[in-house]
């Protein structure tokens, strides 16, 4: 039999991590692109954390050097790609505006034209995102939903969205995108929202803090657990045709509420120690998102399989042990 090879752009992000565990556990031979840095000692934390770290195969690469994305797929010649690389912070989006061009968008175009140059055969994934949808056209987001973005993060992704869709239907590359709602886990980066509220709460907890600085908590999402949504990455490039599909758990619930899970989870009440700071406002923001994955589940059998409250427990749980590890508690 013989052993399939996956190449994971952004391996080190949370997504990357969790499929490469997936992955390694249907004994694909994993390959990663890394993108080299001044922080090399803690990139691999994630990895580290799942620890796996020792059986993925890293490469220097960057998406915004075509030369060595040909490089790289010449040396690894992957059966899958999982392009997941990106300036992922929307927030950031903002403030860099550019370099999320260059890297979430042009990226996204690079990888595509050095799948097509070198191993044309190789099966394409695009990470696109819910964040496309911003200022929404439907009340349940699902496939054929227009598109409206809010921030130079999701017009980047849209970019590379329809650069999936347009190899895809020009020169018959298997390409398929996962329009993805927002996922979390213990692996979250701490500038994401949700990170930031279960550390905050398993600070809080401890007695390493006070207060927990939010912004807007009223913005709704459709939140699931990363290492569900990163099997519904494998499953679509499984079928023998390519396709986009929505994933999500089709549920919506607000910051605020999210917030409430994560105090209770610890028996604290948020309206104690949460305070507002206008710092962490969009300037356009994407009030509720809400997904219909009803073709994901028809088409490939995926379904979310970890509840919210799962996730929230799970994570502030994981907080809590970091912190006493790390302060001696």
């Amino acid at each position: 039999m013989t052993i399939k090879r996956a190449l994971i752009t952004g391996i080190t992000g949370q997504d990357g991590a969790y499929l490469s565990q997936l992955l390694l556990s249907k004994g694909y031979e994993v390959h990663g692109l890394l993108r080299r840095s001044a922080s090399a000692d803690v990139i691999n934390s994630r990895l580290i954390w799942l620890g796996i770290a020792d059986e993925v195969i890293l490469h220097d690469g960057n998406l915004t050097d075509l030369s060595s994305l040909i490089r790289v797929l010449g040396e690894v010649r992957p059966d899958e790609v999982y392009n997941l690389a990106a300036q992922s912070f929307v927030k950031s989006s903002w403030q860099q505006p550019l370099l999320t061009g260059s890297v979430t968008a042009l990226g996204a175009g690079n990888m595509l034209e050095a799948v097509r140059l070198v191993c044309a055969d190789a099966r394409f994934y695009q990470a696109s995102s819910s964040e496309m949808y911003g200022l929404i056209q439907e009340p349940r987001q699902s496939e054929t939903t227009p598109f409206y973005p809010r921030s130079p993060y999701a017009v980047a992704k849209l970019y590379a969205h329809w650069m999936t869709v347009n190899y895809r239907e020009s020169f018959n590359l298997y390409a398929s995108s996962g329009i993805l709602f927002n996922h979390e886990s213990p692996l979250r980066g701490i500038e994401f929202v949700t990170r930031k509220i279960t550390d905050g709460v398993a600070r809080i907890k401890l007695g390493l803090r006070q207060e927990l600085a939010l912004g807007n908590l009223d913005v709704k999402r459709d939140w699931g657990h990363a290492r569900d949504y990163v099997k519904a990455m494998w499953l679509m490039l499984q079928p023998d045709r390519p396709d986009d599909y929505v994933v999500a758990t089709g549920r919506t619930v607000s910051v605020r509420q999210f917030c409430e899970l994560a105090f209770g989870h610890v028996g604290l009440k948020m309206e104690d120690h949460v305070v507002i700071d206008p710092r962490y406002l969009r300037p356009a923001e994407v009030e509720v998102l809400l997904g219909n994955p009803a073709k994901a589940q028809e088409a490939l059998g995926w379904v979310a399989e970890t509840s919210l409250e799962q996730l929230v427990a799970e994570m502030v749980e994981a907080d809590l042990a970091r912190l006493k590890r790390h302060s001696h508690l």
